[in-house]
């Protein structure tokens, strides 16, 4: 127990000498769910480089089995040491025992473990179990990897759209995932996503967002942003 204490105090050290202020009280406002005291004020680059040296001790292990963490660098420094987990089964059990702690979308939307990637039939089914989860970042994490990974054509399958199309939700960071989702459906996949958007298979707000996110992206033509103007729910 000293030792991981000691370990734990070592690391924050590490992280308040990375500490930029200018970019904690930025970034700071844009995740209001975070208390400023818990959020120390690291450049994602630079974490990402202390992870990439830190992932390569044993001590990175010992830090991983320290659950809650006090800092918010401290989350994204654990995120970033499981995208380089290679086992994908000691992935899936390393994230299905951090996602519970996961408090903002930030911490959710930054890591993309390698591992999943070469991985993605066994992943669907686990994507499914985190997306009837209870925990707001769970469902979250589910929807985004759904979106980082299976939206290409080699990857695609309806199916998918289904599961987005019948989350229900009362939180905000779940139904702006479902919104984005839908966006990026609609940039790659216009034929099978258009219809839940003409259909209204979608909550009201997260149609009207997905929308609004579309016809801000450069990713779909004119024609179809004109289209989905005249399909706002009103």
């Amino acid at each position: 127990m000293e030792k991981r204490q000691t370990l734990i105090r070592r690391v924050q050290e590490q992280l308040f000498e990375m500490q930029d202020k200018d970019y904690r009280d930025f970034h700071s406002k844009l995740i209001p769910n975070i208390s400023p005291e818990r959020m120390i004020g690291v450049r994602t680059p630079a974490l990402r480089k202390y992870a990439k040296q830190f992932g390569k001790t044993e001590e990175a292990a010992i830090f991983l089995e320290e659950l809650p963490h006090r800092y918010y660098e401290e989350n994204n420094l654990h995120g970033f040491l499981l995208e380089q987990i290679t086992d994908y089964d000691a992935c899936i059990a390393a994230w299905n025992r951090f996602l519970p702690y996961v408090d903002n979308w930030a911490t959710c939307d930054m890591p993309a473990p390698k591992v999943f990637k070469k991985n993605l039939t066994e992943l669907s089914s686990q994507l499914r179990i985190w997306m009837d989860s209870k925990e707001t970042y769970t469902v979250r994490f589910a929807i985004g990897m759904l979106m980082r990974y299976y939206l290409e054509d080699e990857t695609f399958s309806q199916e998918y759209l289904e599961w987005v199309a019948s989350v229900r939700s009362q939180e905000y960071y779940i139904n702006m995932m479902v919104a984005w989702y839908y966006a990026t459906a609609l940039a790659k996949q216009w034929e099978t996503a258009v219809p839940y958007i003409e259909e209204r298979r979608l909550t009201q707000w997260c149609h009207n967002k997905a929308i609004q996110k579309s016809v801000e992206s450069r990713r779909i033509t004119a024609e179809q942003k004109k289209y989905l103007q005249g399909l706002r729910w009103r």
